[in-house]
């Protein structure tokens, strides 16, 4: 092991699948259903934290059992396996210098044991004896390992017993096959083996026909978790490009962050882009490559210079490298060498490419050419480069001439392999562990790497992959090149977003233009790489000279801040569109479209509506994207300035014109869903989402797929689709992970929390939406589900006061449910969309606050209920109040029927504690039901209850049901309904659960009875 490298501090982290299968081994043991388990990783992967459990690993070595009292046999020092008290912990570490003594493994693992080899018969007592005092056991293997089992059984007897094995593939060979033998019989013995071994051939050899987890590397959360504990102050920047070198090897995280100073921690200084000097895992892998042999190490090399090359490619980018001389190679890297140090190394370099393999031939001439071209003194290092790599040079002709015909194979790579430091695939070449690419790439001389892009360059480019081959000549360039960087912005043109971020960015290098670096930045926001936009905004903001440049630099840094502090990057926004207005009226609609949405949160309008309107009329570029932009202004500073009926229009013509959009304009089409939620127009609010969706995956725009799908989540919710709300929000979850924005990882998990608050599930809501804009809402449909409405007006009032605008619109209908005041602003909005969920909602909220009139409103409130397909929660909400209503009125009959109802759809929305009020309101009125299983009696009294299997589903559910019944497979049913086939497959697994079907053929044989 690498000094253990502390990894003891990662077991919390991104192990969740290995913990979760030690701790089901442990269990099954406890319970007499013992087993073996194997965790196979590298040096600091944290193996050894997952053998020894979530305490330090200080288990007991050593000591012996004997018989107490009562027939207990106790173990000193047990503790420390992470395993609880009550367990027999033996340990049996493998070490090098004893893989070599016969069963001195078995030896330390059960001499703890030897007070109870008296217990056995002797023909079992003798053999175990002959072992524990060092003697060569008189039996053969199998007698031996039967024996060991009945020693394992008899300490077993009244408490489990947990054997420990660390680097097991170092255990003696004689040991190590017995203990197999026992771990392979374990199955009806309360005893658990936990071992851990290497990736490497033999680790894995010495794990094979045992149930093997090979640890995978730490997920970006969980990596930046782990950097946190290492290091709590450190900058979200530092921690993100952290992780990313880092490569989720728990080690080397912990490395990285040991390493850095305060001025790295907190940001002032660059962070590292290499593991520290004097790394445990650098000096690992350099040993690693120590032992591989020269064809082996150059194919590394090339690897980790392109890790998306195909095999084919790095084969053919060998055979280039092998017609270099590496002599000359050496003397390009030494930059700084005198010509007549240069001549000495042209004439050594007629010897044999060391890549080559033994026996090659060597000539001992010096190439002519080679020689004029050293005597160019002036001749910079790059272009004496160029000369040794390029094969249709003449300088190197003869030497290439001289050797036998060499073509690397992939019989190349055997040696890495087995070394476990590669999986190759017809894909490409894996670093495992990842990280161990930067040091393979690292510990290369800078001549061999420049060599190897300038090879790779050649391959990528004849293959038709002329992006990655400009990206290499940009690696090789020594200075200023105008030429490349037009070609690398030309060929990032219709790149994917972080190939077309990495020719900008070698771009902006190579150029030196504030306008570059400002595109590179943005490339760099739209691969899900904020950390590389940093320096490039810094870049761009400090241009002399380029005033339009600095400002839409500072625009872009606010639009990144938008969300954590929309109140400064308003003003910003608001600065940077003045400024904008005359030189650049399109990129200051860019920035009052951002503005906008940070008004919204902050529900303060500042100069919002005067520069909107001037704005409006300079944009005018005939383009619908630009009419989109110009409407959406021009709405909300007519919203702001409560010019309602306007501000409407203007509004519902973005939605029209979003309709007709046919480009992919991902950014655009979200916006223009956050308006439909705004108009109450939640299924074309939805369908935009999707379609945005859509195109933020396509075009590789990765911060701007869970900016859509937060707002897909929202319309949503707003249509009364919770269980699409709750699908889109765990994608929101999981990609915004992915991309690099915690703040939208948060901002899904704020909204998993509001709907289980929908829900009544407290402990889930609290957990995920705490310390969020959500908060309060869900703490208060929490206080409605306990019945204090007193506290949960309190909470809504605060909501209604300083959340955004479509937030205070949003929960409106509970404060009045609550406070029993009327809202003009809402009876207002909702009479302007027009939309029956709306106003069944406005009907509701009339009917609370009208006294004698209510019944009429609340029926009215339950017609336009019934239009709307999707509103079954809202609508069993207003059926409950309305039955609270009619009973407290002594009109229980009628009640009776609104409650049954209420009851049974609460209960398909898995909203058990509304489905009990409901039941208690049902008590109340004089129903006869069951205390404890009130959904249950509600549901078999309903009359949905007798509509078929459909009715037990939600709306989006029916309607993914009826797809997949039909035939259509995931894929399909995701691009009919603009969603995401995980979010089907999200929907379909409910609907299995909820109709108790196993397949999609039982599914349709349902339905059709149905």
């Amino acid at each position: 092991m690498v000094s253990a490298l502390q990894v003891q501090n990662t077991f919390p982290y991104g192990r969740s699948t290995e913990t979760v299968a030690r701790q089901s081994l442990l269990d099954r043991a406890r319970g007499g259903l013992g087993g073996a388990l194997i965790f196979a990783g590298g040096p600091g992967e944290g193996r050894t934290t997952l053998l020894y459990g979530d305490e330090p690993a200080t288990v007991f070595p050593g000591g012996r059992a004997s018989s107490s009292s009562g027939g207990l046999y106790v173990l000193p020092r047990s503790q420390g396996a992470g395993v609880g008290s009550g367990w027999t912990v033996l340990r049996a570490d493998g070490h090098a210098d004893e893989s070599g003594l016969a069963y001195a493994g078995l030896q330390r693992l059960i001499e703890p044991l030897a007070g109870l080899v008296g217990d056995l018969p002797p023909r079992r007592r003798e053999p175990l004896a002959d072992v524990i005092s060092g003697r060569p056991p008189a039996t053969g293997p199998l007698t031996l390992g039967v024996n060991v089992l009945a020693l394992l059984r008899r300490a077993a007897r009244h408490r489990p017993v947990l054997c420990l094995i660390d680097d097991a593939h170092l255990v003696d060979p004689p040991s190590w096959q017995l203990i197999r033998l026992a771990a392979r019989r374990l199955s009806s013995m309360p005893v658990a083996l936990l071992a851990t071994v290497t990736t490497d051939e033999r680790g894995l050899a010495a794990a094979s026909d045992l149930p093997v987890l090979r640890l995978e590397p730490l997920d970006e959360s969980a990596s930046l978790a782990l950097l946190n504990r290492c290091a709590p102050d450190l900058a979200p920047d530092v921690a993100s490009a952290l992780a990313d070198l880092g490569a989720g090897h728990p080690g080397a995280l912990v490395e990285l962050a040991a390493a850095l100073t305060p001025e790295q921690r907190r940001g002032y200084a660059a962070a590292p882009v290499a593991l520290p000097r004097g790394s445990a895992l650098q000096a690992h892998g350099r040993a690693l490559l120590a032992t591989l042999p020269p064809p082996t190490r150059h194919l590394l090399l090339l690897a980790a210079a392109e890790p998306t090359a195909a095999p084919a490619d790095l084969l053919e980018a060998a055979a280039e490298l092998a017609a270099a001389p590496a002599g000359l190679l050496e003397a390009v890297a030494e930059s700084a060498a005198a010509p007549a140090d240069l001549l000495e190394a042209a004439v050594e370099s007629t010897a044999a490419p060391a890549d080559l393999p033994e026996g090659a031939v060597e000539s001992t001439a010096a190439p002519a050419g080679l020689l004029e071209a050293v005597a160019e003194s002036a001749a910079a290092p790059a272009d004496l480069l160029q000369a040794a790599a390029s094969p249709a040079d003449g300088i190197t002709r003869p030497l290439t001439d001289a050797v036998p015909a060499y073509r690397p194979g992939l019989n190349d790579l055997e040696p890495a392999e087995r070394a476990g430091m590669v999986e190759v695939t017809d894909a490409g070449v894996r670093f495992m562990p990842p990280v161990l690419r930067g040091v393979v790439y690292g510990e290369a001389p800078i001549g061999h790497r420049h060599a190897a892009h300038r090879a790779l360059a050649v391959v990528l480019g004849a293959r038709g992959r002329r992006l990655a081959a400009l990206v290499h000549r940009a690696r090789i360039s020594r200075g200023p090149d105008d030429g490349l960087a037009r070609e690398l912005l030309e060929a990032a043109e219709n790149a994917p977003a972080l190939d077309a971020f990495r020719a900008r960015r070698h771009a902006a290098e190579l150029c030196g233009d504030p306008a570059v670096a400002l595109a590179a930045a943005r490339s760099a926001l739209a691969a899900g790489r904020p950390r590389d936009a940093a320096p490039l905004l810094r870049r761009a903001g400090n241009a002399t000279g380029q005033a339009v440049v600095r400002a839409r630099a500072r625009a872009l840094i606010a639009e990144t801040h938008a969300r954590g502090a929309p109140a400064e990057s308003r003003e910003t926004l608001l600065d940077v569109a003045a400024e904008l207005m005359t030189p650049d009226p399109a990129a200051a609609l860019d920035a009052l479209l951002v503005a906008g949405e940070a008004c919204g949160r902050t529900g303060k309008a500042g100069r919002f509506p005067g520069l909107a309107r001037l704005a409006a009329a300079r944009c005018r570029d005939g383009r619908a994207v630009t009419a989109m932009g110009v409407q959406q202004v021009l709405g909300l500073a007519d919203l702001m300035t409560g010019e309602e009926e306007n501000g409407f229009a203007h509004l519902r013509e973005v939605l029209r014109l979003a309709e007709g959009l046919t480009e992919p304009e991902a950014a655009a089409l979200t916006r223009a869903a956050g308006t439909g939620i705004l108009l109450g127009d939640d299924d074309r609010a939805a369908r935009l989402a999707g379609r945005a969706v859509t195109f933020a995956r396509e075009g590789g725009n990765a911060p701007l797929v869970p900016e859509a799908l937060e707002v897909a989540a929202y319309a949503e919710l707003a249509a009364g689709r919770h269980d699409a709300a709750h699908a889109y929000a765990l994608d929101g979850v999981a990609v915004a992970r992915g991309s690099g924005r915690p703040d939208l990882a948060d901002a899904h998990r704020a909204l998993l929390g509001l709907l289980a608050a929908f829900r009544g599930d407290a402990a889930t809501a609290r957990e995920q939406a705490a310390a969020s804009p959500l908060e309060d809402w869900a703490e208060a449909l929490l206080d409605l589900v306990r019945g204090e409405p007193g506290r949960a007006a309190e909470r809504l009032t605060r909501v209604a006061r300083t959340g955004s605008m479509v937030l205070r619109v949003a929960v409106a209908p509970h404060l009045v449910e609550t406070t029993g005041a009327g809202s003009d602003v809402f009876d207002r909005w909702a009479g302007r969309t027009g939309r029956p969920a709306w106003l069944a909602l406005r009907g509701r909220c009339r009917a609370l606050t009208s006294g004698a009139g209510a019944d009429d409103w609340f029926r009215e409130a339950l017609d336009w209920h019934e239009r709307d397909a999707d509103g079954g929660y809202a609508r069993a909400h207003t059926q409950l109040l309305y039955g609270r209503h009619l009973r407290r009125r002594r009109r229980p009959a009628e009640a009776r029927d609104h409650l049954r109802r209420a009851a049974e759809t609460f209960h398909r929305f898995d909203a058990e504690p509304w489905a009990e009020q409901a039941a208690r309101e049902l008590r109340a009125a004089g129903e006869r039901i069951a205390p404890m299983d009130p959904p249950a009696a509600a549901l078999a009294a309903s009359p949905q209850h007798a509509l078929g299997p459909a009715a037990q589903l939600t709306a989006q559910q029916q309607r993914i049901a009826v797809l997949v019944a039909e035939g259509a497979t995931n894929r399909e049913v995701a691009a009919q309904l603009h969603l995401s086939p995980r979010t089907i497959d999200h929907h379909l697994r409910n609907v299995f659960a909820r109709l108790g079907v196993r397949s999609r053929t039982e599914l349709a044989r349902l339905l059709a009875v149905g």
